[in-house]
């Protein structure tokens, strides 16, 4: 059986003023027009709904079985196509799930909750560690919110950059090289490194800028994440190089220092990303918003 969802519209509108007339007026529709949806309800329902008693209209005992029942299925049918725009945060209720980089996580992460509890008290924040291999997870809805420094190239993923921090060395404190005026490439390539690489690769961009110059390093290690790597620095002459932003809390403990970076490269961008199917998800909007103001501002060189 097709329905016409107008009809509902048209029953509700009947059933509440118990007229035609009254029904037509609350639709903006005529007076016939409104005379033919009763009779369709009426083929439909095999029901009467409503009928004259003298100069007025009674509805049936099955309209007014029906009256609520007809009022909220209405309401839900607005609800679903034509969605309330307005977001309440204080009785918001959700559970996020955000899968960043783990440096990302430790700068800017306490301040993201923090907001979040101070506007919506009941959403929930899941934050989950990066995978070694790309995962579909923001196709399928698993993940609603990616950080990192990797632009997704798939066209239903949407992609922002927010920030973007340059490269530094972190070496102990006492290291050779925070004894010179200024680093050079040249000594830069004869230390020994550590390198941060999910997928425990051993080479990278800055291995491609010192082959410009004819430079070659040595890497010992590799790390999964950041925190790793600057332990690994810390107790011996091993270097890192990692996006600045990054260091600052690590750097603020006792141990580590930071130099400049001897070599051109671009600043480590730092992208949001989610499917498109949250463009205009009004919750996820807001959340988009409080991420993106709080990586500018802890992510950001």
């Amino acid at each position: 059986m097709q329905l016409d969802l107008n009809l509902l519209a048209a029953l509700d509108a009947l059933l509440e003023e118990g007229s035609v007339a009254g029904a037509a007026a609350r639709l903006h529709v005529t007076a016939p027009a409104m005379s033919r949806s009763l009779g369709r309800i009426r083929r439909t329902s095999g029901d009467q709904i409503l009928v004259r008693t003298g100069r007025t209209m009674t509805p049936t005992p099955y309209a007014i079985a029906v009256r609520e029942q007809v009022h909220e299925l209405l309401h839900q049918v607005q609800g679903v196509l034509a969605p309330s725009r307005e977001l309440d945060l204080t009785t918001l209720e959700r559970t996020f799930t955000l899968r960043w980089h783990d440096s990302l996580i430790a700068l800017s992460g306490p301040a993201l909750l923090a907001a979040v509890r101070g506007q919506a008290p009941g959403v929930r924040l899941r934050f989950v560690a990066e995978s070694s291999i790309d995962t579909p997870e923001l196709r399928r809805g698993e993940v609603d919110l990616e950080a990192n420094a990797n632009r997704p190239s798939a066209p239903d993923i949407r992609a922002e950059k927010v920030a973007e921090s340059r490269l530094v060395i972190v070496v102990r404190q006492g290291h050779p090289l925070t004894r010179v005026k200024t680093v050079t490439a040249e000594q830069y390539a004869a230390a020994e490194h550590v390198t941060v690489s999910r997928r425990g690769n051993l080479s990278n961009a800055l291995d491609d800028a010192l082959a410009r110059l004819g430079l070659t390093r040595r890497v010992v290690a590799t790390a999964p994440t950041e925190a790793a790597a600057l332990e690994f620095a810390r107790g011996s002459d091993l270097l890192i190089s990692v996006p600045e932003a990054t260091t600052r809390s690590a750097v603020a403990s006792p141990g580590l220092a930071v130099l400049p970076l001897p070599l051109e490269l671009p600043s480590a961008p730092i992208y949001l990303s989610w499917h498109q199917r949250y463009d205009t998800d009004q919750a996820h909007a807001w959340l988009r918003g409080l991420a993106r103001s709080t990586v500018a501002v802890c992510g950001a060189s």
